[in-house]
């Protein structure tokens, strides 16, 4: 269950908006990476209690982080875990997905320890205990709203009937352009005409990455651990969908890899409209 508002509980709760805690600092901040199998959530979170925090390096707390899109997801946390990788395969992912971190005994806990807490509970804290498997806090909850950079978006597509030859893809200051001799060549009077377009969204980014390696890199190859963010538009892009994709390095020897990754593979879902146009008999 992940908590929206202030819940209600017998016993002192860590929340950003608790005022049980003298400091109730439960931050979390989550970016996602991801490529074609994989999903990666990198996880920074900040609690201001020390109590809590003995507790999580005691081993007596835990971490659980709850995804929570078409259905709830739960993973253990450890206190020195940075990120998360998760298969497509096991979730999905939606704007309506929503991010928690909660804390949970381990053990049975004691608070007359609990120098963090409010002076309303200076008083009586010796008597409160808390059961094995208790929450002890949440978090903010982080909403996701898409992956921020999608491919194909690098894209526009112009019709210029002067062309020598069918298509012709020019790479502009900020996109890949892809010219066409004529609609036709679009397959706009097809189902699907934008995934029958895929062959040449490939042959784009082989020649924009192409053109990458050469603005950036040495003897064909590029470090993007060690490289700036390019002062070049498009190369900007693909830099940035690159290491949205964890890709580490681009040649031209794993160049189909890349574009494997960062595209979320165009020609098997471009074999697959193919295929589906031949059972429907188009």
């Amino acid at each position: 269950m992940i908590y929206k508002k202030d819940a209600n509980f017998p016993y002192p709760l860590l929340t950003n908006t608790s005022k049980s805690y003298e400091s109730s600092n439960f931050i979390l901040d989550v970016n996602l990476e991801e490529n074609s199998l994989n999903y990666r959530f990198e996880i920074n979170y900040e609690i201001d209690s020390e109590f809590i925090n003995n507790l999580l390096k005691n081993d007596e707390a835990q971490l659980i982080l709850i995804i929570q899109s078409k259905d709830n997801k739960f993973f253990t946390i450890q206190p020195n875990q940075r990120f998360i990788e998760i298969p497509k395969s096991r979730m999905s992912l939606t704007n309506r997905t929503i991010i928690q971190l909660h804390l949970q005994s381990k053990v049975q806990i004691r608070f007359k320890d609990n120098d963090d807490l409010s002076s309303f509970y200076k008083n009586f804290k010796s008597d409160i205990v808390v059961a094995k498997n208790s929450l002890l806090g949440f978090s903010n909850v982080v909403t996701f709203d898409g992956s921020s950079t999608k491919p194909l978006e690098l894209f526009e597509k112009k019709v210029d009937p002067t062309l020598n030859s069918d298509i012709k893809i020019e790479l502009g200051t900020e996109t890949i352009v892809i010219h066409y001799k004529n609609e036709q060549l679009q397959f706009n009077d097809l189902p699907k005409s934008n995934t029958l377009n895929n062959p040449y969204i490939y042959s784009g980014l082989q020649k924009a990455l192409y053109r990458f390696i050469v603005n950036n890199g040495e003897d064909g190859e590029v470090d993007l651990e060690q490289l700036d963010a390019p002062s070049d538009n498009l190369d900007l892009k693909l830099y940035t969908l690159m290491k949205k994709k964890m890709v580490n390095e681009l040649s031209v020897e794993n160049m189909d890899e890349v574009i494997y990754s960062i595209s979320d593979r165009i020609l098997e879902r471009y074999t697959s409209a193919v295929k589906e146009l031949s059972l429907n008999g188009n």
